[in-house]
Protein backbone atom coordinates (compact mmCIF):
# COMPACT_ATOMS: atom_id res chain seq x y z
CA UNK A 1 0.00 0.00 0.00
CA UNK A 2 1.33 3.03 -0.56
CA UNK A 3 2.50 4.48 2.70
CA UNK A 4 4.61 7.53 1.06
CA UNK A 5 1.19 9.01 -0.25
CA UNK A 6 0.32 9.47 3.46
CA UNK A 7 0.94 12.85 4.56
CA UNK A 8 -0.14 12.06 8.46
CA UNK A 9 2.88 13.51 11.28
CA UNK A 10 3.98 10.61 12.32
CA UNK A 11 7.40 10.21 13.82
CA UNK A 12 10.21 7.48 13.64
CA UNK A 13 12.44 6.47 16.49
CA UNK A 14 15.60 4.29 15.79
CA UNK A 15 18.11 2.64 18.08
CA UNK A 16 20.36 0.68 16.77
CA UNK A 17 23.15 -1.40 19.53
CA UNK A 18 25.23 -4.30 19.91
CA UNK A 19 22.30 -7.01 20.15
CA UNK A 20 19.57 -5.55 18.52
CA UNK A 21 17.53 -2.36 17.01
CA UNK A 22 14.29 -1.73 17.92
CA UNK A 23 12.32 1.34 15.64
CA UNK A 24 9.34 2.42 16.24
CA UNK A 25 6.77 4.61 14.83
CA UNK A 26 3.95 7.42 16.58
CA UNK A 27 1.88 9.33 15.89
CA UNK A 28 1.61 13.35 16.50
CA UNK A 29 0.14 12.56 20.28
CA UNK A 30 3.29 9.99 21.08
CA UNK A 31 1.05 6.30 20.55
CA UNK A 32 3.05 4.20 18.87
CA UNK A 33 1.96 3.15 15.61
CA UNK A 34 3.82 0.27 14.73
CA UNK A 35 7.31 -1.55 15.90
CA UNK A 36 10.41 -3.41 14.36
CA UNK A 37 12.93 -5.43 15.83
CA UNK A 38 16.14 -6.42 14.20
CA UNK A 39 19.54 -7.28 14.59
CA UNK A 40 22.64 -5.94 15.58
CA UNK A 41 23.81 -1.92 14.22
CA UNK A 42 26.79 -0.49 15.83
CA UNK A 43 28.13 1.92 13.83
CA UNK A 44 31.60 1.77 14.01
CA UNK A 45 31.01 -1.73 12.98
CA UNK A 46 28.87 -1.90 10.23
CA UNK A 47 29.96 -0.91 6.79
CA UNK A 48 27.92 1.87 4.92
CA UNK A 49 26.23 -1.35 3.19
CA UNK A 50 25.27 -3.01 6.24
CA UNK A 51 23.60 0.36 7.68
CA UNK A 52 21.90 1.33 4.81
CA UNK A 53 20.32 -2.63 4.57
CA UNK A 54 19.05 -2.17 8.26
CA UNK A 55 17.81 1.04 7.41
CA UNK A 56 15.80 -0.06 4.37
CA UNK A 57 14.47 -2.94 6.57
CA UNK A 58 12.72 -0.49 8.64
CA UNK A 59 11.51 1.48 5.99
CA UNK A 60 9.93 -1.40 4.26
CA UNK A 61 8.22 -2.63 7.81
CA UNK A 62 7.38 0.78 9.63
CA UNK A 63 5.03 2.82 7.33
CA UNK A 64 3.77 5.67 6.37
CA UNK A 65 6.85 8.22 5.89
CA UNK A 66 7.89 9.67 8.78
CA UNK A 67 7.52 13.53 9.24
CA UNK A 68 10.60 13.45 10.96
CA UNK A 69 13.02 10.83 12.80
CA UNK A 70 15.36 10.23 15.00
CA UNK A 71 18.27 7.51 14.50
CA UNK A 72 20.27 6.35 17.37
CA UNK A 73 23.11 4.09 17.06
CA UNK A 74 25.25 2.60 19.20
CA UNK A 75 29.14 3.89 18.18
CA UNK A 76 27.89 6.93 16.69
CA UNK A 77 30.41 9.16 19.03
CA UNK A 78 32.09 11.98 16.94
CA UNK A 79 30.89 14.70 14.59
CA UNK A 80 32.24 12.58 11.48
CA UNK A 81 30.16 9.35 13.08
CA UNK A 82 27.13 12.24 13.35
CA UNK A 83 27.62 13.24 9.69
CA UNK A 84 28.32 9.71 8.33
CA UNK A 85 25.04 8.76 10.00
CA UNK A 86 22.99 11.82 8.76
CA UNK A 87 23.86 10.47 4.82
CA UNK A 88 23.21 7.15 5.30
CA UNK A 89 19.89 8.22 6.81
CA UNK A 90 19.22 10.98 4.04
CA UNK A 91 19.76 8.10 1.21
CA UNK A 92 17.20 6.41 2.95
CA UNK A 93 14.91 9.33 3.46
CA UNK A 94 15.57 11.92 1.89
CA UNK A 95 14.51 15.03 2.83
CA UNK A 96 13.02 13.80 5.86
CA UNK A 97 14.61 16.12 8.99
CA UNK A 98 16.34 14.00 11.34
CA UNK A 99 18.13 14.12 14.16
CA UNK A 100 21.03 11.80 14.76
CA UNK A 101 23.02 10.83 18.11
CA UNK A 102 23.51 7.93 19.67
CA UNK A 103 22.07 5.22 21.91
CA UNK A 104 23.24 6.75 24.61
CA UNK A 105 21.36 9.75 23.94
CA UNK A 106 17.79 7.99 23.42
CA UNK A 107 18.85 5.90 26.73
CA UNK A 108 18.71 9.36 28.10
CA UNK A 109 15.68 10.82 26.92
CA UNK A 110 13.73 7.29 27.72
CA UNK A 111 15.24 8.16 31.35
CA UNK A 112 14.23 11.36 31.95
CA UNK A 113 12.93 13.37 28.59
CA UNK A 114 14.93 15.20 26.03
CA UNK A 115 15.76 18.27 28.34
CA UNK A 116 15.97 17.00 32.50
CA UNK A 117 18.76 16.66 34.13
CA UNK A 118 20.09 13.17 35.12
CA UNK A 119 22.67 10.32 34.53
CA UNK A 120 21.64 7.17 32.76
CA UNK A 121 23.94 3.48 33.26
CA UNK A 122 24.12 1.50 30.28
CA UNK A 123 25.10 -2.45 30.74
CA UNK A 124 24.04 -4.01 27.57
CA UNK A 125 26.78 -5.49 24.76
CA UNK A 126 28.58 -2.45 25.31
CA UNK A 127 28.61 0.13 29.00
CA UNK A 128 28.55 3.61 29.13
CA UNK A 129 27.71 5.92 31.62
CA UNK A 130 26.16 9.73 29.93
CA UNK A 131 24.09 12.57 32.02
CA UNK A 132 23.33 15.86 31.97
CA UNK A 133 22.42 18.70 33.75
CA UNK A 134 20.95 21.31 31.76
CA UNK A 135 22.94 22.60 28.68
CA UNK A 136 26.26 20.49 30.14
CA UNK A 137 26.55 17.07 28.79
CA UNK A 138 29.24 14.44 30.32
CA UNK A 139 29.77 10.64 29.83
CA UNK A 140 32.19 8.14 31.07
CA UNK A 141 32.84 4.86 28.87
CA UNK A 142 31.83 3.76 25.10
CA UNK A 143 34.77 3.76 24.37
CA UNK A 144 33.91 0.23 22.51
CA UNK A 145 35.22 -3.24 23.57
CA UNK A 146 38.69 -3.08 22.23
CA UNK A 147 39.35 -0.19 25.01
CA UNK A 148 36.86 -0.46 27.39
CA UNK A 149 33.49 -1.49 28.03
CA UNK A 150 34.38 -2.08 31.11
CA UNK A 151 30.88 -3.74 32.80
CA UNK A 152 29.37 -4.53 29.94
CA UNK A 153 27.88 -7.78 28.85
CA UNK A 154 30.97 -8.17 26.73
CA UNK A 155 33.54 -7.71 29.19
CA UNK A 156 32.14 -9.95 31.70
CA UNK A 157 31.83 -12.48 29.46
CA UNK A 158 35.32 -11.80 28.36
CA UNK A 159 37.07 -11.47 32.31
CA UNK A 160 35.35 -14.49 33.02
CA UNK A 161 36.01 -16.80 29.87
CA UNK A 162 39.87 -15.79 30.81
CA UNK A 163 39.74 -16.50 34.20
CA UNK A 164 37.82 -20.13 33.47
CA UNK A 165 40.47 -20.93 31.03
CA UNK A 166 43.40 -20.34 33.31
CA UNK A 167 41.40 -22.44 35.87
CA UNK A 168 41.44 -25.28 33.31
CA UNK A 169 45.34 -24.45 32.68
CA UNK A 170 46.82 -24.48 36.02
CA UNK A 171 44.63 -27.48 37.31
CA UNK A 172 43.44 -29.60 34.39
CA UNK A 173 39.85 -29.83 35.05
CA UNK A 174 36.51 -27.95 33.72
CA UNK A 175 35.25 -25.24 36.41
CA UNK A 176 31.20 -25.00 36.83
CA UNK A 177 31.19 -21.87 34.57
CA UNK A 178 33.51 -22.99 31.99
CA UNK A 179 31.48 -25.98 31.45
CA UNK A 180 28.48 -24.06 31.76
CA UNK A 181 29.84 -21.57 28.50
CA UNK A 182 30.73 -24.81 26.17
CA UNK A 183 27.23 -26.56 26.63
CA UNK A 184 25.53 -23.24 25.65
CA UNK A 185 27.80 -23.27 22.58
CA UNK A 186 28.16 -27.10 22.14
CA UNK A 187 31.11 -27.28 22.53
CA UNK A 188 32.87 -30.48 23.06
CA UNK A 189 36.30 -29.45 24.34
CA UNK A 190 37.91 -25.79 25.87
CA UNK A 191 40.54 -25.95 22.79
CA UNK A 192 37.23 -25.37 20.66
CA UNK A 193 36.80 -22.27 22.07
CA UNK A 194 39.66 -20.77 19.87
CA UNK A 195 37.91 -21.17 16.67
CA UNK A 196 35.10 -19.86 18.23
CA UNK A 197 36.14 -16.94 19.34
CA UNK A 198 37.92 -15.95 16.22
CA UNK A 199 34.18 -16.04 14.78
CA UNK A 200 32.07 -14.87 17.53
CA UNK A 201 30.90 -11.44 17.26
CA UNK A 202 30.40 -8.74 20.61
CA UNK A 203 26.73 -9.67 21.25
CA UNK A 204 27.58 -13.81 20.59
CA UNK A 205 30.23 -13.12 23.51
CA UNK A 206 28.43 -11.12 25.64
CA UNK A 207 25.66 -13.28 25.63
CA UNK A 208 27.46 -15.99 28.06
CA UNK A 209 27.74 -12.71 31.08
CA UNK A 210 25.33 -14.88 32.97
CA UNK A 211 26.91 -18.42 32.47
CA UNK A 212 30.29 -15.76 33.75
CA UNK A 213 28.54 -14.20 36.64
CA UNK A 214 26.50 -17.24 38.36
CA UNK A 215 27.86 -17.35 41.56
CA UNK A 216 30.64 -15.33 41.26
CA UNK A 217 30.22 -12.82 43.05
CA UNK A 218 34.18 -10.90 42.79
CA UNK A 219 33.45 -10.68 39.59
CA UNK A 220 29.89 -9.02 40.02
CA UNK A 221 31.45 -6.49 42.60
CA UNK A 222 34.50 -5.68 40.11
CA UNK A 223 31.22 -4.99 36.97
CA UNK A 224 29.66 -3.38 39.60
CA UNK A 225 32.62 -0.67 40.98
CA UNK A 226 33.70 -0.11 37.70
CA UNK A 227 30.23 1.14 36.23
CA UNK A 228 29.50 3.13 39.77
CA UNK A 229 33.38 4.99 39.30
CA UNK A 230 32.29 5.83 35.90
CA UNK A 231 28.70 6.83 37.34
CA UNK A 232 30.56 9.09 40.37
CA UNK A 233 33.29 10.58 37.10
CA UNK A 234 29.93 11.84 35.24
CA UNK A 235 28.44 13.31 38.37
CA UNK A 236 31.45 15.20 39.64
CA UNK A 237 31.70 16.28 36.35
CA UNK A 238 28.27 18.20 36.06
CA UNK A 239 28.11 19.30 39.52
CA UNK A 240 25.52 16.84 40.43
CA UNK A 241 25.73 15.97 44.32
CA UNK A 242 22.02 14.46 44.34
CA UNK A 243 21.56 12.61 40.73
CA UNK A 244 18.73 11.10 39.41
CA UNK A 245 19.87 8.14 37.87
CA UNK A 246 18.86 5.63 35.65
CA UNK A 247 20.26 1.91 35.21
CA UNK A 248 19.29 0.19 31.92
CA UNK A 249 20.74 -2.16 29.16
CA UNK A 250 20.34 -5.87 28.88
CA UNK A 251 22.80 -6.92 31.12
CA UNK A 252 21.09 -4.93 34.11
CA UNK A 253 17.51 -5.81 33.32
CA UNK A 254 18.13 -9.62 33.42
CA UNK A 255 20.91 -9.33 36.13
CA UNK A 256 18.91 -8.24 39.38
CA UNK A 257 21.97 -9.04 41.57
CA UNK A 258 23.72 -6.88 39.72
CA UNK A 259 21.40 -4.06 39.47
CA UNK A 260 21.20 -4.18 43.29
CA UNK A 261 24.85 -4.33 43.63
CA UNK A 262 25.36 -0.97 41.60
CA UNK A 263 22.77 0.87 43.44
CA UNK A 264 24.79 -0.09 46.33
CA UNK A 265 27.65 0.96 45.38
CA UNK A 266 26.59 4.32 44.07
CA UNK A 267 24.49 5.28 47.26
CA UNK A 268 28.17 4.69 48.83
CA UNK A 269 30.12 7.27 46.50
CA UNK A 270 26.67 9.49 46.03
CA UNK A 271 24.40 9.28 49.22
CA UNK A 272 22.33 11.84 48.17
CA UNK A 273 21.84 9.70 44.75
CA UNK A 274 18.38 8.42 44.03
CA UNK A 275 18.03 5.93 41.58
CA UNK A 276 14.92 5.45 38.96
CA UNK A 277 13.77 2.91 36.95
CA UNK A 278 13.43 3.96 33.01
CA UNK A 279 9.89 2.99 32.26
CA UNK A 280 9.94 2.02 29.44
CA UNK A 281 12.12 0.34 26.61
CA UNK A 282 14.71 3.00 25.54
CA UNK A 283 13.97 2.97 21.75
CA UNK A 284 11.28 4.99 23.31
CA UNK A 285 14.08 8.12 23.93
CA UNK A 286 14.62 7.98 19.98
CA UNK A 287 10.87 8.65 19.35
CA UNK A 288 11.30 11.98 22.19
CA UNK A 289 14.39 13.17 19.92
CA UNK A 290 12.54 13.03 16.67
CA UNK A 291 10.81 15.88 17.67
CA UNK A 292 13.64 17.49 17.80
CA UNK A 293 14.60 16.81 14.52
CA UNK A 294 14.12 20.72 13.59
CA UNK A 295 16.71 22.66 11.06
CA UNK A 296 18.33 24.34 14.34
CA UNK A 297 18.84 20.98 16.43
CA UNK A 298 20.10 19.47 13.39
CA UNK A 299 24.04 19.36 12.45
CA UNK A 300 24.19 21.61 8.70
CA UNK A 301 26.48 21.93 6.12
CA UNK A 302 28.27 25.04 6.08
CA UNK A 303 28.66 26.12 2.38
CA UNK A 304 30.36 29.45 3.18
CA UNK A 305 29.86 32.53 1.04
CA UNK A 306 27.80 32.49 -2.30
CA UNK A 307 29.92 34.60 -4.04
CA UNK A 308 32.01 32.09 -6.22
CA UNK A 309 35.69 31.88 -4.78
CA UNK A 310 38.46 32.72 -7.51
CA UNK A 311 39.91 29.27 -7.19
CA UNK A 312 36.33 28.09 -8.97
CA UNK A 313 36.85 30.78 -11.88
CA UNK A 314 38.06 29.41 -15.16
CA UNK A 315 41.36 30.57 -16.29
CA UNK A 316 41.14 32.37 -20.14
CA UNK A 317 44.44 31.70 -20.15
CA UNK A 318 44.30 28.45 -20.40
CA UNK A 319 41.05 27.22 -21.65
CA UNK A 320 41.43 24.49 -25.21
CA UNK A 321 44.14 22.32 -22.90
CA UNK A 322 42.42 19.19 -24.75
CA UNK A 323 43.53 20.62 -27.91
CA UNK A 324 47.17 21.34 -26.56
CA UNK A 325 50.45 19.46 -27.54
CA UNK A 326 53.00 18.07 -24.81
CA UNK A 327 55.06 20.60 -25.11
CA UNK A 328 52.89 23.70 -25.25
CA UNK A 329 51.02 22.05 -22.19
CA UNK A 330 54.27 22.00 -20.14
CA UNK A 331 54.81 25.82 -20.91
CA UNK A 332 51.36 26.37 -20.03
CA UNK A 333 51.76 25.33 -16.47
CA UNK A 334 55.08 26.93 -16.28
CA UNK A 335 53.82 30.18 -17.48
CA UNK A 336 50.66 29.80 -14.52
CA UNK A 337 53.25 29.11 -11.78
CA UNK A 338 55.50 31.74 -12.43
CA UNK A 339 52.84 33.82 -11.32
CA UNK A 340 53.09 32.49 -7.77
CA UNK A 341 56.40 34.26 -6.92
CA UNK A 342 55.41 37.66 -7.73
CA UNK A 343 51.78 37.29 -5.90
CA UNK A 344 54.10 36.26 -2.77
CA UNK A 345 55.99 39.66 -2.56
CA UNK A 346 53.07 41.38 -2.93
CA UNK A 347 52.18 40.48 0.22
CA UNK A 348 55.20 39.95 2.02
CA UNK A 349 54.30 41.95 4.98
CA UNK A 350 51.77 39.89 5.97
CA UNK A 351 54.11 36.89 5.90
CA UNK A 352 56.60 38.49 8.03
CA UNK A 353 53.60 39.47 10.64
CA UNK A 354 52.99 36.04 10.78
CA UNK A 355 56.33 34.90 11.12
CA UNK A 356 57.15 37.54 14.19
CA UNK A 357 53.74 36.03 15.81
CA UNK A 358 55.29 32.58 15.78
CA UNK A 359 58.59 33.63 16.80
CA UNK A 360 56.83 35.23 20.30
CA UNK A 361 54.75 32.38 20.13
CA UNK A 362 57.68 30.21 20.22
CA UNK A 363 59.78 31.90 23.03
CA UNK A 364 57.06 32.04 25.11
CA UNK A 365 56.45 27.92 25.26
CA UNK A 366 53.24 28.33 22.43
CA UNK A 367 53.10 25.92 19.46
CA UNK A 368 52.11 26.07 15.92
CA UNK A 369 49.06 24.55 14.85
CA UNK A 370 47.95 24.14 10.70
CA UNK A 371 44.49 23.49 9.67
CA UNK A 372 43.63 22.18 6.61
CA UNK A 373 41.37 20.07 4.57
CA UNK A 374 42.37 18.16 1.38
CA UNK A 375 45.94 19.76 -0.35
CA UNK A 376 45.57 22.26 1.94
CA UNK A 377 45.85 19.91 5.30
CA UNK A 378 48.30 17.58 3.85
CA UNK A 379 50.79 20.02 2.85
CA UNK A 380 50.00 21.26 6.67
CA UNK A 381 51.15 17.43 7.45
CA UNK A 382 53.96 17.79 5.53
CA UNK A 383 55.67 20.73 6.61
CA UNK A 384 54.88 20.32 10.43
CA UNK A 385 56.31 16.56 9.95
CA UNK A 386 59.61 17.53 8.45
CA UNK A 387 59.86 20.14 11.62
CA UNK A 388 61.45 17.35 14.36
CA UNK A 389 64.08 15.64 11.43
CA UNK A 390 65.42 19.56 10.21
CA UNK A 391 65.53 21.07 13.58
CA UNK A 392 65.06 18.35 16.31
CA UNK A 393 61.95 20.08 17.89
CA UNK A 394 59.36 18.19 19.88
CA UNK A 395 57.14 16.84 17.70
CA UNK A 396 54.06 18.94 20.00
CA UNK A 397 55.59 22.32 18.69
CA UNK A 398 54.43 22.74 15.13
CA UNK A 399 51.32 20.21 15.01
CA UNK A 400 49.21 19.75 11.98
CA UNK A 401 45.25 18.96 11.81
CA UNK A 402 43.53 17.00 8.75
CA UNK A 403 39.64 17.33 8.38
CA UNK A 404 39.07 13.59 8.12
CA UNK A 405 42.11 12.46 10.45
CA UNK A 406 45.09 10.37 8.89
CA UNK A 407 42.63 8.70 6.52
CA UNK A 408 42.68 11.89 4.56
CA UNK A 409 46.51 12.13 4.09
CA UNK A 410 45.67 9.16 1.17
CA UNK A 411 42.49 9.44 0.05
CA UNK A 412 39.36 11.76 0.20
CA UNK A 413 37.13 11.59 3.24
CA UNK A 414 33.22 12.67 1.87
CA UNK A 415 31.82 15.47 3.76
CA UNK A 416 35.11 16.43 6.02
CA UNK A 417 35.86 19.49 4.71
CA UNK A 418 32.35 20.68 5.22
CA UNK A 419 32.27 19.52 8.78
CA UNK A 420 32.72 22.76 10.92
CA UNK A 421 32.15 21.29 14.33
CA UNK A 422 34.37 18.43 13.68
CA UNK A 423 37.15 21.38 13.20
CA UNK A 424 35.97 23.04 16.92
CA UNK A 425 36.07 19.56 18.37
CA UNK A 426 39.51 18.93 16.76
CA UNK A 427 41.12 22.38 18.33
CA UNK A 428 39.54 21.57 21.50
CA UNK A 429 40.91 18.37 21.63
CA UNK A 430 44.57 19.91 21.27
CA UNK A 431 43.94 21.86 24.01
CA UNK A 432 44.74 25.14 21.92
CA UNK A 433 45.07 27.86 24.08
CA UNK A 434 46.41 31.67 24.58
CA UNK A 435 50.45 31.26 24.07
CA UNK A 436 49.58 29.59 20.44
CA UNK A 437 49.45 30.28 16.76
CA UNK A 438 46.59 28.43 14.99
CA UNK A 439 47.06 28.95 10.73
CA UNK A 440 44.40 27.86 8.79
CA UNK A 441 44.84 26.56 5.47
CA UNK A 442 42.08 27.16 2.86
CA UNK A 443 42.73 27.82 -0.81
CA UNK A 444 38.64 28.85 -1.02
CA UNK A 445 38.97 31.22 2.11
CA UNK A 446 35.70 29.43 3.01
CA UNK A 447 36.36 26.07 3.93
CA UNK A 448 33.56 24.81 7.04
CA UNK A 449 36.14 23.00 9.01
CA UNK A 450 38.84 25.12 9.15
CA UNK A 451 37.05 28.44 9.70
CA UNK A 452 35.22 26.19 12.67
CA UNK A 453 38.87 25.68 14.05
CA UNK A 454 40.24 29.09 13.72
CA UNK A 455 36.61 30.45 15.51
CA UNK A 456 37.30 28.12 18.10
CA UNK A 457 40.59 28.71 18.12
CA UNK A 458 40.05 32.40 18.99
CA UNK A 459 38.05 32.17 21.36
CA UNK A 460 40.06 29.84 23.45
CA UNK A 461 42.58 32.91 23.07
CA UNK A 462 45.16 32.06 20.47
CA UNK A 463 46.13 34.15 17.57
CA UNK A 464 44.93 33.36 14.24
CA UNK A 465 45.51 33.48 10.69
CA UNK A 466 43.64 32.15 7.22
CA UNK A 467 45.92 31.14 4.58
CA UNK A 468 43.96 31.53 0.97
CA UNK A 469 43.91 32.69 -2.62
CA UNK A 470 40.12 33.68 -2.84
CA UNK A 471 39.08 37.17 0.12
CA UNK A 472 38.06 35.08 2.90
CA UNK A 473 34.33 35.87 4.25
CA UNK A 474 35.52 38.02 7.09
CA UNK A 475 38.51 39.39 8.33
CA UNK A 476 37.74 37.54 11.91
CA UNK A 477 41.01 35.54 11.61
CA UNK A 478 44.44 38.26 10.14
CA UNK A 479 44.51 36.96 6.24
CA UNK A 480 47.05 36.12 4.80
CA UNK A 481 45.40 36.70 1.04
CA UNK A 482 47.98 35.65 -2.27
CA UNK A 483 46.13 36.47 -5.57
CA UNK A 484 47.47 33.73 -7.81
CA UNK A 485 44.68 33.90 -9.85
CA UNK A 486 42.53 30.84 -11.24
CA UNK A 487 44.12 27.94 -11.87
CA UNK A 488 45.52 26.11 -15.05
CA UNK A 489 42.48 23.59 -14.00
CA UNK A 490 39.50 25.24 -12.69
CA UNK A 491 39.41 25.04 -9.17
CA UNK A 492 42.40 22.12 -8.93
CA UNK A 493 44.39 23.81 -6.03
CA UNK A 494 46.67 21.86 -5.64
CA UNK A 495 48.48 23.59 -8.76
CA UNK A 496 49.43 27.60 -7.92
CA UNK A 497 47.56 27.63 -4.71
CA UNK A 498 49.59 24.38 -4.17
CA UNK A 499 52.55 26.12 -4.92
CA UNK A 500 51.93 28.96 -2.98
CA UNK A 501 50.43 27.66 -0.09
CA UNK A 502 54.30 25.08 0.07
CA UNK A 503 56.19 28.38 -0.14
CA UNK A 504 54.63 30.06 2.41
CA UNK A 505 54.54 27.30 5.21
CA UNK A 506 58.40 26.62 4.37
CA UNK A 507 58.91 30.30 5.30
CA UNK A 508 56.55 30.39 8.38
CA UNK A 509 58.87 27.16 10.11
CA UNK A 510 62.20 27.78 8.38
CA UNK A 511 62.49 31.63 9.41
CA UNK A 512 61.23 30.87 13.03
CA UNK A 513 63.94 27.80 13.33
CA UNK A 514 66.46 30.63 12.49
CA UNK A 515 66.09 32.88 14.62
CA UNK A 516 65.73 30.20 17.25
CA UNK A 517 69.54 29.33 16.50
CA UNK A 518 68.81 26.35 14.55
CA UNK A 519 70.60 27.37 11.96
CA UNK A 520 74.50 28.32 11.85
CA UNK A 521 75.41 30.65 8.67
CA UNK A 522 72.93 28.14 6.50
CA UNK A 523 73.88 24.53 7.79
CA UNK A 524 70.80 23.35 10.01
CA UNK A 525 72.93 22.51 13.37
CA UNK A 526 70.02 20.70 14.98
CA UNK A 527 69.56 17.95 12.10
CA UNK A 528 68.84 14.52 13.93
CA UNK A 529 71.70 12.26 12.49
CA UNK A 530 68.88 8.90 12.16
CA UNK A 531 70.69 7.61 8.70
CA UNK A 532 73.59 7.31 6.73
CA UNK A 533 72.80 10.33 4.68
CA UNK A 534 71.87 12.57 7.47
CA UNK A 535 75.20 11.12 9.38
CA UNK A 536 77.56 12.45 6.76
CA UNK A 537 75.26 15.69 6.65
CA UNK A 538 76.69 16.06 10.29
CA UNK A 539 80.37 15.32 9.40
CA UNK A 540 80.15 18.07 6.98
CA UNK A 541 78.39 21.01 9.28
CA UNK A 542 80.76 19.93 12.09
CA UNK A 543 83.92 20.06 10.09
CA UNK A 544 82.83 23.20 8.10
CA UNK A 545 82.23 24.87 11.03
CA UNK A 546 85.46 24.01 13.21
CA UNK A 547 87.62 24.00 10.29
CA UNK A 548 88.79 20.36 10.45
CA UNK A 549 88.49 17.02 8.76
CA UNK A 550 85.66 14.93 8.30
CA UNK A 551 87.05 12.17 10.10
CA UNK A 552 87.68 14.46 12.99
CA UNK A 553 84.06 15.22 12.41
CA UNK A 554 82.87 11.48 12.73
CA UNK A 555 84.87 11.32 16.02
CA UNK A 556 83.51 14.03 17.64
CA UNK A 557 79.73 13.30 16.94
CA UNK A 558 80.69 9.60 18.00
CA UNK A 559 81.27 10.64 21.68
CA UNK A 560 78.78 13.28 21.44
CA UNK A 561 75.85 10.87 20.89
CA UNK A 562 75.42 12.46 17.32
CA UNK A 563 74.49 15.69 18.76
CA UNK A 564 75.26 18.51 16.38
CA UNK A 565 75.39 21.54 18.93
CA UNK A 566 77.69 19.36 21.39
CA UNK A 567 80.09 18.50 18.58
CA UNK A 568 80.69 21.94 17.79
CA UNK A 569 81.55 23.38 21.66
Amino acid sequence: MGGEARTDVCFLGVEGGGTRTVALLADRRGRIISRLESGSLNLKLSSDAAVLHRLREIKRGLAPRPTSLALCLAGCRTTADHFRARALAEQVWPGVPAYVGSDTDSALAAAFGAHDSGIVIISGTGSCVYGRNGSQVARAGGWGHLLGDHGSGYWIAMTGLRAAIREYDRHGRVSLRLGRALRRLCLNSPDELVDWIQRAGKDAVAALATDMLEGDAGLMLQAASFLAQDCHAVAQKLGLEKPRIALTGGVLRHHRKLAILVGNRIHTMLPGAKIVHVPSESAIGALKLAGLATPRSMLTLHRGPSSMPVTEIRNPRTMGLDKRSVSQLIDSMLHEEARVIPALWKNKPAIEGAVNRIVRAFKRGGRLFYVGAGTSGRLGVLDASECPPTFSTDPEMVQAIIAGGATALHAAVEGAEDNREAGVEAVGMRGVGKRDVVIGIAASGSTPFVLGALDEAKRLGAETFLLCFSPPPSTAHTPLLFRTGPEVVTGSTRLKAGTATKLVLNMLTTIPMIRLGKVVSNLMVDVKPTNAKLRARACRIVATLRGGSEDDARRRLVRCGWNVKKALR
